[in-house]
């Protein structure tokens, strides 16, 4: 049994543990940078070097017991892989834990979703991201990471966040009352309480790695200049956490670089600062 964060053992059992962890390392359809196969095993490592304590909540999270699952490892194509995601979400589901996913490409979040979307009737997703991902179809199939908030804008309440890259194909899609291009929300904070106002109670949180800048996070395959700042973020986090029931959510994108190990103590430090939000706003 794999450890989260090389806790005691008391704290990683299923039956135990109030958070599931489920990996789907699928790297099958992005474009440029290649890696996010790879983000799972470098998470891990940063998180056993990782102070559990977390100052700001006063809270240890991992208290609550975190279980990590089996790697979901299909990988023939996008549609055996959107499938086998979709109906495993939707079994995990009725455990009635709370659900957390690593990818692995944005494109393993389709299936999450929609058996998330499923079970909740009034859905909104919050998606940080650099790109829209909003594409129909790209490279011949709709379970690519171009398209992986498509089926989401037509079946959920789509709120997006950090957007700065986008196809023409895509602004029929978009919502413009509810996208925070990240030029736009540059240097003041008024669009985070207008963007929470904007979601129904319950909301599932996807975060696409490329929604930081470079700078900060440089390990991802698409990195787009001009994203999301570490503080700014987590202070935004916490608000839609206080205001809203956060029903799970997912960290993609990852792509470790060798010898650079920041990165990927970032991810481990934000997939931590999550479950910390979660249980000291939403019990």
């Amino acid at each position: 049994m794999r450890r989260f964060a090389g806790i005691d053992r008391k704290y990683c059992g299923y039956e135990s543990a109030a958070v599931l962890l489920q990996s789907i390392p699928y790297d099958g359809t992005s474009t440029w940078g290649k890696g996010a196969d790879r983000g799972f095993a470098a998470f891990l490592d940063a998180l056993e070097n990782m102070e559990l304590y977390d100052i700001e909540t006063d809270s240890e999270a991992y208290r609550h017991g975190v279980h990590i699952l089996a790697d979901i490892t299909e990988d023939e194509s996008p549609e055996k892989v959107f499938e086998l995601v979709y109906q495993k979400t939707r079994e995990l589901l009725a455990s009635n834990k709370y659900l957390t996913f690593f990818g692995g490409e944005h494109s393993i979040s389709i299936g999450v979703i929609r058996a998330f979307y499923e079970k909740y009737a009034d859905l909104t997703v919050l998606q940080l991201d650099a790109h829209a991902d909003l594409r129909e179809s790209y490279g011949g199939t709709a379970y690519n990471h171009a398209c992986a908030l498509h089926d989401a804008s037509h079946n959920t309440n789509l709120v997006q966040v950090g957007i700065r890259s986008a196809d023409a194909s895509e602004m029929k899609y978009l919502n413009q009352q509810q996208c925070y291009f990240a030029e736009d929300i540059y240097g003041h904070e008024s669009w985070m309480d207008r963007s929470i106002a904007q979601m129904t109670d319950q909301v599932y949180l996807t975060i696409d790695l490329d929604a930081f800048d470079p700078s900060i996070m440089p390990a991802t395959g698409t990195p787009e200049p001009g994203g999301l700042l570490w503080n700014p973020t987590l202070k935004y986090l916490r608000k839609v956490f206080e205001a809203k029931t956060v029903v799970g959510f997912d960290i993609t994108e990852f792509a470790p670089l060798e010898g650079q190990h920041a990165p990927q103590f970032l991810v481990a430090k934000l997939y931590y600062k999550l479950l910390s939000y979660k249980f000291k706003y939403n019990g």
